[in-house]
């Protein structure tokens, strides 16, 4: 895929194409499944329009194939390097609006990049890995009744009969 918007355009509008006659779909009929018009689709398959996010997710649902896909296609998102990406799962999700998706995904980004210019953990002497954060353990412990082995929750209170 080019770095030429125009470019990634085209490559876009024929991978849609291509999986539209993978799927045995012609134009009228996946513009129906998807819910958009006719011209609108041929455009986008031509590469003379940008379709957003939302539009990707539908042509990608009416073709029964991961919005993700379409989405690295557009450029929207980076192709997956087999590490887990929060951003990748949150877009992919159907049940959410494309507001709350890009409302996560900026949220979870900051937080990321907050992060990565930070110093770590083992940097500050602190405990590397392994060890739960701060207030964990208390509430594993809540959500485990007797896990500690005396029936009790955290501060010595006997737990609520059931």
């Amino acid at each position: 895929m080019g770095n030429d918007p125009a470019e990634r355009w085209n490559d876009l509008g024929a991978f849609i194409r291509e999986q539209r006659g993978t799927a045995r779909l012609s134009l009228r009929r996946l513009s129906e499944l998807a819910g958009i018009s006719n011209p609108y689709l041929s455009q986008i398959e031509r590469g003379l329009r940008r379709p957003s996010a939302e539009i990707l997710q539908q042509i990608a649902k009416a073709l029964r194939i991961s919005a993700e896909t379409l989405y690295v296609q557009a450029g929207i998102l980076d192709p997956p390097d087999g590490t887990p990406d929060l951003a990748r799962q949150i877009l992919a999700d159907p049940h959410l609006s494309e507001e709350q998706k890009q409302a996560l995904v900026r949220i979870y980004l900051s937080f990321r990049r907050e992060h990565d210019a930070e110093p770590g953990p083992e940097a500050e002497g602190g405990p590397a890995g392994g060890d739960p954060a701060p207030g964990t353990e208390v509430a594993r412990t809540a959500e485990a009744p007797g896990a500690a082995g005396n029936g009790r929750l955290p501060g010595g209170a006997p737990h609520p009969p059931r």
